[in-house]
């Protein structure tokens, strides 16, 4: 595959092609959700990269007011809805994804917990179940849904080569028409108020192995195109923290500049703990391959790599995102607050 090949490449990272547009979408999309919810919850978008709605009560501290999260996203906050999809090509329900998760194999691209599972653990929440799971229903959606899809986008047609997926905009469609109905009812067991979102950014993706293995760069380098291209999203999301707040009266927003956190280890990896940048954990299907081949090679010291194949980060690395999108104090890690503060609100 050709890296001028641009449809190919957005579709392969996951990324817009036309990344100034989209968080102007995202504006539109948070909107939506004000006007599609009561005043009682919380959304939490997060670009292409995941989002969460979180429900709160009145009183007490951050352990008992996250009552739950919504999960809108890609193959990075997959809790395993594309198991069930049977024309899914971008599929993690195999090893050596899962190998150190509790329950094995279960949909998520990386070798144990994602960010969502962890950023649950630190609001002392359950595991936030997939929504094209048969069981999600009923008294499961109260700590939240999660409708992310492995290979999904913001467009509609990303994704279409890995075969069945559900697009960002029909994941807004679940929520709404499925699951709000449902949510709505057993709501009423909790005294609810406010609205919050948090904005996470893409990652830095011309440095993913599946781009270093398709540019063959002699020194491995990063892509900085494709750096570039998720700076220029990144610089328009960071913006709309302060663009959306006079348009939801009560919101709260914070951005999670994952793509600095995940840079700065690459930059100075022992530093944080790492010693490989640049290769997959796993052994991937072909050169330039995105995912693992199933039951194959897999390194002994995943802590220390930064990615588990040639997309997704390792456990290690979303232990380190999600650790400082709840507790840095560093405007460029985290802004204006950290989810610990805006928990508290």
């Amino acid at each position: 595959m050709a890296l001028n090949s641009t449809e190919t490449i957005a579709f392969k990272l996951e990324l817009p092609i036309r990344p100034s547009l989209s968080p102007k979408w995202l504006e539109r999309k948070t909107q939506s959700f004000s006007s599609h919810t009561s005043q009682s919850c919380l959304f939490l978008p997060c670009s292409c990269y995941s989002s969460k709605v979180v429900l709160e009560e009145n009183n007490g501290g951050v352990d008992d007011k996250i009552q739950g999260m919504f999960v809108f996203g890609s193959s990075l906050v997959d809790n395993g809805n594309n198991n069930f999809l049977p024309n899914s090509m971008a599929k993690a329900s195999y090893l050596p994804y899962g190998i150190d998760f509790p329950f094995g194999p279960s949909g998520r691209f990386t070798n144990g917990k994602n960010v969502i599972d962890l950023l649950g653990d630190q609001l002392h929440l359950p595991l936030i179940p997939a929504f094209a799971d048969p069981s999600t229903i009923g008294i499961r959606i109260i700590h939240g849904v999660d409708y992310a899809s492995g290979a999904s986008g913001i467009l509609d047609d990303t994704g279409l080569l890995a075969g069945g997926v559900i697009n960002l905009n029909q994941q807004i469609r679940n929520f709404e028409e499925i699951t709000l109905p449902g949510l709505e009812i057993e709501m009423k067991l909790y005294n609810l108020g406010g609205r919050k979102f948090v904005l996470m950014s893409v990652n830095p993706i011309g440095c993913y192995p599946m781009v270093k293995a398709i540019q063959r760069a002699s020194n491995g380098s990063c892509n900085q195109d494709l750096n570039r291209a998720a700076r220029l999203f990144n610089a328009h999301l960071k913006s709309l923290v302060n663009d959306i707040k006079p348009k939801l009266p009560g919101s709260y927003l914070v951005f999670v500049n994952s793509y600095k956190i995940i840079a700065d280890i690459i930059k100075n990896p022992v530093s944080k703990g790492f010693e490989d940048t640049s290769n997959a954990c796993c052994e991937v299907g072909s050169e330039g391959g995105t995912l693992c081949k199933r039951d194959g090679k897999i390194c002994e010291e995943r802590s220390s790599h930064v990615f588990f194949d040639g997309l997704h980060p390792t456990e290690a690395v979303n232990i380190l995102i999600a650790t400082k999108a709840f507790n840095s104090i560093d405007k460029t890690e985290i802004y204006p607050m950290n989810i610990k503060q805006l928990a508290m609100y």
